[in-house]
């Protein structure tokens, strides 16, 4: 039995949060969502999806505390981070990148089956 691979979709946006779960789903990928970085860290820790697709500006918990809380922990330092934000300041890239290689894709820039495409070559499935 092959086991799907796992992404959790952290995005306070309903509307982005339910086509990006429809189009992995699509894809053939278990998906699980959040709307905030607590539900997110949560749902996180204890599924430990193959990838994790953040979005850094939500409320309750923003991507940054989320990240931190993240890597407190001993999985969560090994989990694989998508950035998908609308935030493209040089700031937010330098800070998404620096030690640990995330990859950062702002929303704007990119079409739904783009970050498909990107998902599946981060966790190598075609």
């Amino acid at each position: 039995m092959v086991l799907q691979d796992t992404v959790l979709v952290i995005d306070d946006d309903n509307e982005l949060r339910g086509v990006l779960q429809e189009a992995l789903s699509d894809a053939g990928f278990e998906v699980l969502t959040a709307e905030n970085g607590s539900v997110g860290l949560t749902v996180a820790l204890e599924s430990k999806p193959n990838l994790i697709l953040l979005d850094l500006v939500m409320p309750v918990m923003d991507g940054w505390e989320f990240l931190e809380r993240l890597h407190a922990d001993a999985w969560g330092k090994g989990a694989r981070v998508i950035i998908l934000t609308n935030a493209d300041d040089i700031d937010s890239l330098s800070r998404a990148i620096e030690g640990h290689g995330y990859e950062y894709l702002v929303k704007t820039d990119w079409k739904i089956d783009e970050v498909v495409d990107k998902i599946r070559g981060e966790l190598g499935v075609q």
